[in-house]
């Protein structure tokens, strides 16, 4: 075994050996080695959301974090190609930031539902019929439906982003449990009209005051979380602190201890004591932050993987950076009016 790549296993022995079998590390390593050495032969940068596969997620990327903290990364870098093991829309963020640059995406089928549940013709049908009312859109969003709005925002700004706007009303895309819980935050009274607009009542939505305009996407692992979960386990340990992300249903929000973004997440669960920690999110994200916090005991209530974060491997980044496979390319009228509502995001933190 090369010097590296021994380095490697060890590393990922040290923090993993308790969750991935010896044997899987060996290979995982040695994959790990050939990207890293790509890496540098290439001046590439490789951005890992927190979402991705443990043995991938502790090797090779060079930052690490949640859409916003790796939209900063992207738009600092100085590297020549932007490999991001994340989603399709992430890698198209990244490439609205850096239209000089070669961003690659592993995967081509690493999508997402939330980015699915909406297009530009469904936003610009919005506007016509709430003519006026500015449009926040959630970063999971592809490049298109983020040219048609007024500022991006994530899970942890989101509710900072609404209330930075001076209107007394604001459209909310396109996840509907990230809305409602926003909604609850801001003191906002929200709706969530059909898909098909039809013509604005007065003076609300056949009649209903509202202050938001929601959208009924949802995220696929996050909507599977339920009250009953949380009371099942609070029953057998009474003393668990729960943390769920804004895109769990407002209710299993509330029936939880604390809510916030992946990375708010990964502090709470370094910075707070704890007798024992469950997380309502992405099961591979437990794992990461069970192996940076040995001393910290995790509930394991991991049933529920992402299948897009899923389909970014270690195996299909090194022949991304092989093949320069997979580059996103953006229409350039479409880069930069996407770009205004990124930097609007950006600028607000």
């Amino acid at each position: 075994m090369q010097s590296e790549t021994r380095a490697l296993y060890e590393r990922l022995k040290s923090r993993l050996g308790n969750i991935v079998p010896d044997f899987e590390l060996e290979i995982k390593a040695d994959l790990a080695r050939r990207v890293n050495e790509l890496k540098r032969e290439r001046n590439a940068v490789i951005l890992g959301h927190n979402y991705m596969e443990p043995a991938l997620f502790h090797s090779i990327p060079d930052f690490t974090g949640d859409s916003l903290e790796l939209c900063r990364k992207a738009a600092a870098t100085d590297k020549d190609i932007i490999v991001f093991c994340g989603v399709r829309f992430m890698a198209e963020t990244a490439k609205i930031l850096n239209p000089g640059k070669t961003v690659l995406i592993p995967s081509p089928k690493a999508g997402c539902s939330l980015a699915e549940s909406i297009t530009a013709a469904d936003v610009r049908a919005l506007r016509e019929k709430f003519p006026g009312v500015p449009v926040v859109t959630y970063v999971n969003t592809y490049a298109d439906v983020k040219a048609e709005s007024d500022i991006c925002c994530t899970s942890g700004n989101a509710a900072k982003v609404v209330e930075s706007l001076d209107s007394d009303r604001v459209i909310f895309l396109p996840d509907e449990y990230l809305a409602g819980n926003v909604a609850k935050e801001t003191g906002k009274r929200i709706i969530f009209p059909s898909r098909k607009p039809r013509p604005a009542s007065a003076p609300g939505e056949n009649g209903v005051e509202y202050e938001m305009i929601g959208w009924h996407g949802r995220c696929e692992v996050h909507e599977q979380f339920t009250v009953e979960d949380i009371e099942r386990i609070r029953r057998q340990l009474p003393d668990v602190v729960v943390l769920a992300h804004p895109e769990c249903s407002p209710e299993v929000v509330a029936a939880s201890d604390f809510s916030g973004s992946t990375s708010e997440m990964v502090r709470y669960v370094r910075e707070v004591d704890a007798a024992r920690y469950l997380l309502l999110t992405e099961c591979s994200m437990g794992d990461n932050i069970a192996a940076e916090n040995p001393n910290r005991e995790m509930v394991r209530l991991c049933s529920i993987r992402c299948p897009h974060m899923n389909e970014i491997t270690l195996e299909d980044t090194l022949a991304s950076l092989e093949q320069t496979r997979y580059v996103v390319d953006l229409d350039e009228d479409l880069r930069l009016r996407a770009l205004e509502s990124v930097e609007r995001m950006i600028a607000i933190g």
